[in-house]
């Protein structure tokens, strides 16, 4: 894919905007300390349609959103990556707020090689011998949690697995970013909407009570649309490679929160651990920005 200097830079700017706010996730999701994950999840997909259908509307998508969407299987795809993105959400949430943004971070640095592996199982792509490698080195930092640190890193594993499959299911389903999100939070919408009414009788709802809470949530469907429209914006302009570097942003950002800001511990078993997943992950981008030269040279030529 070409790219002139202008639109890169445009790209650049929006998928570093997605990766910086998704980064900074920790964040909002502390500030929303307190409330259980499924309340918070069931506000953010609720918000995200109301948010997503006066972006259609304002922008005149209509039309275009609904001739995506009546392509025979996208919406029983769309409901299945739904139901990943959802236990994604729910989970990170989750984590954040019991103290385990380490582990989340590791989780979303695990994603890239996840995302290979699945490609191997699901695409039949090739594996090279360094990626190979790579893979077996995560799966070596893994390890070494489970056996020094006592403890499955389960957290991490459901979080790069979930966003994996979900990737997976979006890059086989034809439909933009918008028509995408909009159909997955409509088929999650009616149980988000029957579980907040249930909480909003019973008098466990945070959404009323609070004054930071109440805006918090509300404001949960920008936070969860905007940047998802800034990556497609990004992706749209980038180069694959490009987008594979930007995207060690959020797990990095995270990684520094968790041990800095918030006071997580960082054992020897993490730093092992870590250290074996930031080497894989070196060498799976070395490889991947060989195969991206060498891809650009042999078109040049042709």
């Amino acid at each position: 894919m070409k790219v002139s200097r202008q639109s890169g830079l445009t790209g650049v700017a929006y998928a570093a905007a997605a990766y910086l706010t998704w980064g900074l996730f920790p964040f909002y999701f502390r500030a929303l300390g307190g409330v259980p994950a499924p309340e918070i999840l069931a506000h953010r997909i609720l918000w995200s349609g109301i948010f997503m259908i006066l972006l259609i509307t304002g922008r005149r998508r209509w039309i275009d959103v609904i001739r995506q969407l009546r392509c025979p299987g996208t919406v029983p795809a769309l409901a299945m990556s739904a139901a990943f993105i959802s236990t994604n959400w729910v989970v990170y949430i989750w984590a954040v707020n019991s103290n385990r943004v380490l582990e989340a971070s590791l989780g979303y640095y695990i994603n890239p090689l996840v995302t290979v592996v699945l490609g191997v199982l699901f695409l039949r792509d090739p594996l090279s011998r360094r990626q190979k490698f790579a893979v077996a080195l995560a799966g070596l930092g893994v390890a070494v949690l489970v056996v020094r640190g006592r403890h499955v890193p389960w957290i991490a594993l459901v979080l790069a697995v979930t966003f994996g499959l979900y990737g997976l299911i979006r890059k086989r389903v034809r439909v933009d970013a918008m028509a995408g999100l909009f159909a997955e939070v409509c088929l999650l919408a009616p149980l988000a909407a029957l579980y907040v009414t249930w909480l909003s009788r019973a008098g466990l709802s945070h959404f009323g009570g609070s004054g930071r809470h109440s805006a918090l949530l509300a404001a949960s469907g920008v936070v969860t649309a905007v940047p998802l429209l800034w990556f497609a914006l990004g992706v749209q302009r980038l180069r694959l490679s490009t987008v594979g570097l930007l995207q060690y942003l959020n797990p990095t950002m995270q990684f520094t929160i968790a041990v800095f800001a918030f006071g997580e511990p960082f054992t020897a078993a993490h730093a092992l651990a870590f250290g074996c997943i930031w080497v894989s992950l070196a060498l799976y981008t070395a490889e991947a920005l060989a195969l991206s030269r060498a891809a650009g040279q042999a078109s040049r030529a042709a």
